[in-house]
């Protein structure tokens, strides 16, 4: 990413309006009720996130609004994976009016605006439960020392054909930054960059990825909370866009044996008064202090936090040797196969543009907690001033070993072996929170089990005849 970072909520007008001289200013919530009337506005979709960062919501009419912003709306926690047990039901969702927007993608002709919502017990306390209100209390926490955390992703995923009676069938067999004409792929693509720009969430790049009908959008840096608003919507409207077109889109991390799975490799940087406190006039490097220490502790903390970034099964057989996806927990600056590259900075004194890109994290993990963990890891470091090792060298492919690399050398290699790790970090364990932590490692253990039960075609093709 190249330019410097842009707050995600000054594309929403609504945001423009949480200043501190509200006296004199129309209020967001206001703003909404207004908009909501001069556009005619039918129906107002409430979305929040559970803890697997599945989308979920419902709909309220504007004749409900006024009371959902002061009082929040009620409903059923207990339907919600990893929300309640059932004699802790009753929850409130409280919409956020600065993330207020039109539905500009819907496919059907239905008038509606969207707005996500942080999740409260009904005493209006913040509900333990709630990812997004994870990543809130994390930022708050690296603002009180003075920080604001940036991130910026770059999305990868696939579209295949929306029959499958076997394996996945790609629409197209190109590789990187192929110009595969007036495809299917390529009008979809197209259709998604405008319908995302349309809605406030800019991108930087979108371009063909290596692996047949693969593809590729980078989104344009803001502050981690609204760029996990940012992650939930993309998801969506690529979804719903290819569904359009008769294909299906799928964030699954490894859907093809034989090619590079989907990543979501994530541009980091930390902000102190404006100023990008990753960057340093006088290191020989150009990295700071509070770069480097964040460096390490993404290092030192990578193993344990694996399982929040990479949560599923299917995560695991992307992070193997030879597809572009990391193996070693190392940092590199022109080494692709480590887990943390630090990008060249644009020339000529520009100072915002100076960042790390965190390479192990899918598409289908959950953004709040995701970046939540990777915040936590990386203020761990420069809090505890954690010593950043020797850099990884430029031949590193694969498992290799290497002078000065932290001993535990490897990301885990399978949920398993994630879950171990997490369920030992203190870390973890406070960022998440007592209700979360617990359920996650609950959920993802059976997850586990699950998936051991069953006979892969990989078996029966290697063991039933020969044995």
């Amino acid at each position: 990413m190249h330019t410097r970072p842009r707050m995600g909520l000054d594309t929403c007008d609504a945001a423009r309006l949480t200043r501190k001289d509200e006296t004199k200013m129309e209020r967001p919530q206001d703003y909404v009720l207004r908009r909501v009337e001069e556009r005619g506005i039918r129906l107002v979709r409430l979305w929040f996130t559970d803890v697997q960062g599945q989308l979920k919501s419902f709909a309220i009419s504007p004749a409900e609004l006024e009371t959902a912003f002061e009082n929040g709306m009620m409903f059923d926690g207990s339907s919600i994976d990893g929300f309640s047990r059932v004699r802790e039901e009753d929850m409130v969702a409280r919409p956020d009016p600065a993330t207020f927007e039109l539905m500009h993608w819907s496919g059907n002709d239905e008038n509606a605006a969207r707005m996500f919502c942080d999740i409260e017990r009904a005493d209006g306390s913040p509900f333990p439960g709630d990812s997004r209100q994870v990543l809130r209390r994390s930022m708050e926490r690296a603002h009180a020392e003075g920080f604001t955390f940036f991130t910026a992703p770059e999305m990868e995923y696939f579209l295949f054909e929306a029959e499958r009676n076997g394996d996945p069938v790609p629409l197209d067999q190109g590789s990187y930054f192929d110009l595969t004409t007036a495809d299917v792929a390529s009008n979809i693509r197209r259709q998604t960059l405008t319908t995302l720009e349309a809605i406030g969430i800019p991108v930087e790049y979108s371009f063909h990825e290596d692996a047949p009908s693969q593809h590729e959008i980078d989104l344009r840096y803001t502050d981690a909370l609204t760029m996990a608003d940012n992650v939930m919507t993309f998801r969506l409207i690529v979804r719903e866009i290819a569904l359009e077109h008769g294909v299906h889109a799928t964030f699954m991390p490894k859907p093809l044996t034989g090619v590079q799975g989907s990543g979501m490799h994530t541009h980091l940087s930390l902000f102190r008064d404006g100023v990008n406190a990753f960057y340093d006039p006088e290191s020989p490097d150009g990295l700071s202090e509070v770069a480097r220490g964040f460096i390490a502790g993404l290092l030192h903390h990578a193993r344990e936090i694996t399982a929040v970034t990479n949560q599923l099964v299917n995560s695991y057989k992307r992070l193997v040797t030879g597809y572009e996806a990391p193996v070693n927990v190392s940092w590199a600056r022109s080494n692709r196969a480590a887990l943390i590259r630090v990008p060249t900075a644009r020339t000529g004194g520009v100072d915002d543009t100076t960042r790390i890109e965190y390479r192990s994290p899918d598409p289908a993990c959950n953004p709040y907690l995701a970046f939540a963990v990777i915040l936590a890891a990386g203020m761990k470091g420069i809090e505890q001033g954690y010593e950043l090792p020797l850099e990884a060298p430029p031949s590193m492919t694969g498992f290799t070993e290497h002078g000065g690399l932290i001993d535990q050398a490897q990301l885990p290699q399978s949920l398993a072996e994630a879950l171990d790790e997490m369920e030992k970090s203190e870390l973890v364990a406070d960022t998440l929170g007592d209700h979360l932590f617990s359920w996650f490692l609950r959920n993802k253990r059976r997850e586990w089990s699950d998936y051991k039960s069953q006979v892969t075609p990989f078996e029966l093709d290697r063991y039933y005849s020969s044995l």
